[in-house]
């Protein structure tokens, strides 16, 4: 595997300096880390790649990482390197900001913001009849009507979640279920709200910041949430560790704290448009508080299973 391209940034001589690998893409999260350098005075060295490969790089690294952060796009790759002992514990005042379920319950690394799994539906088919349970889905009447991204990480710890909350045969019946309904692959989820709002599809399985950060919203789409307490209302995170040899660092608790700050996690609500983390910060515009959605009771870093899912996939031909 090739490595990642090189820090954005030179290091400043005799300044302080932070390397951060961060698996969220540069346009959504450099603006956020220009206002940290601006504030702290710190210079944040990024290395951008996807959090699969980054996460990858950290296993090979390990101890000689240059990296001090890592910034991950969900919470499966951060239970995954956790469990190798790659982060050290947060501090109390970062990983008590952030709500309950939302933090590793080992105080390795934090959630920072909130990724819902919704039904994205073309407003010609009634309200009433999209189901709040995504594997209703395979029943015949939608057959044909059904897109969704095999290759998405979100999709994938969705797949992941179905798993640990109801099983491998339920996983495997809904996936089953879903190839035999000739479900609709696509490569990404801004391609599947775009053939919902033209038509193409009726429903198309996303997270909810496609709509909510859209410049201009879908004019024939809506969204169904999932049903309480299901996996179809699994709030999936983005979310940040310390790696062990930076253990004293203070610059990386500093930007830890600004991170799960109010400023940062405003941010994310009006730009990114996924849910703050952080009591008392409102969520995106247009979109039901997270207190209401009510996501199923797991564990966050057990999506770290991948792998099985992936094979999943592979035998019943999604992948």
């Amino acid at each position: 595997m090739a490595p990642p391209p090189p820090p954005t940034r030179p290091r400043r001589a005799g300044g302080r300096t932070l390397t951060l690998y961060s698996g969220r893409e540069e346009d959504l999260v450099a603006p956020l880390l220009e206002q940290f350098q601006q504030q702290s005075g710190i210079t944040v060295d990024t290395r951008y790649g996807s959090t699969t490969e980054l996460a990858a790089q950290l296993a090979e690294e390990g101890a000689a990482t240059p990296a001090q952060v890592f910034l991950s796009q969900d919470a499966g790759a951060l239970g995954a390197l956790a469990a190798t002992g790659a982060f050290a514990p947060l501090p109390e005042d970062v990983r008590g900001a952030v709500l309950a379920p939302y933090t590793a319950t080992d105080g390795t690394w934090t959630g920072l913001t909130g990724r819902v799994r919704v039904a994205a539906y073309n407003t010609r088919v009634p309200a009433a009849e999209v189901p709040a349970d995504v594997t209703a889905l395979t029943d015949p009447r939608w057959r044909g009507r059904v897109g969704i991204a095999p290759t998405n990480a979100s999709f994938q710890a969705f797949v992941t979640a179905l798993r640990v909350q109801e099983g491998e045969d339920a996983a495997r019946a809904f996936l089953e279920g879903l190839r035999a309904n000739d479900v609709q692959l696509f490569p990404r989820n801004t391609a599947i709200l775009e053939a919902v709002d033209s038509g193409a599809i009726d429903v198309g399985l996303i997270n909810h910041y496609y709509v909510a950060a859209a410049e201009t919203p879908p004019a024939n789409t809506a969204l169904r949430f999932g049903a309480p307490g299901t996996a179809s209302a699994l709030v999936n995170v983005t979310g940040a560790g310390v790696l062990t040899g930076a253990a004293d660092s203070a610059e990386a608790a500093e930007l830890l704290r600004f991170l799960v700050s109010p400023a940062a996690q405003e941010y994310f609500a009006r730009e990114t448009g996924e849910y703050p983390l952080v009591a008392g910060v409102a969520g995106p515009e247009g979109m039901p508080a997270l207190a209401e959605l009510r996501a199923p009771q797991l564990d966050l870093a057990d999506l770290a299973d991948l792998d099985a899912t992936t094979r999943l996939m592979t035998q019943v031909g999604l992948l």
